[in-house]
């Protein structure tokens, strides 16, 4: 049975040095750029950056318990994933990420509903990264979320 990870620490210091290194490197940009209200904490076996329950009570809809998910980073087998779940909730922000993404990057992003997936760490667009984070506030986030993922 797998240990059940409980820390960011115990999250990263699982990977081998390069991958921690990304991660930590990740984790630095989010922080650094994350409006004021969200919550850093372990989410889905992953780094979450979370609405807690003080400010959002409802929590996810999926499952209240939990609070409301809007980013998250991951190391893959393949790559490493940021999840972020306005791009999959607003085509206006999926729209400007992706114009933007060709500003910084010669690479065709790599991306699913929610998710931005890097097979070449080197290629992580680290700047935009931290713009994309500051683009939604917790407000707008909740509003968002009411009015286009909870329904």
């Amino acid at each position: 049975m797998e240990k059940e990870i409980k820390t960011i620490n115990e999250y990263i210091e699982q990977f081998p040095i390069e991958r921690k290194e990304i991660l930590q490197k990740l984790r630095k940009t989010i922080l650094e750029n994350l409006p004021t209200g969200f919550e850093e904490t372990i989410s889905y076996g992953m780094i979450g950056y979370v609405v807690p329950h003080r400010i959002y009570p409802d929590g996810y809809h999926i499952n209240s318990q939990l609070p409301l998910p809007f980013i998250n980073i991951a190391s893959q087998k393949s790559h490493i994933a940021i999840y972020h779940m306005a791009l999959y909730a607003d085509e206006n922000l999926l729209n400007w990420f992706k114009q933007e993404y060709a500003k910084h990057s010669q690479a065709k992003p790599d991306i699913g509903k929610s998710c931005i997936r890097f097979k070449k760490t080197e290629q992580i667009p680290f700047l935009l990264i931290g713009k994309l984070v500051k683009k939604i506030k917790v407000q707008q986030w909740i509003k968002l979320y009411e009015s286009s993922v909870k329904k």
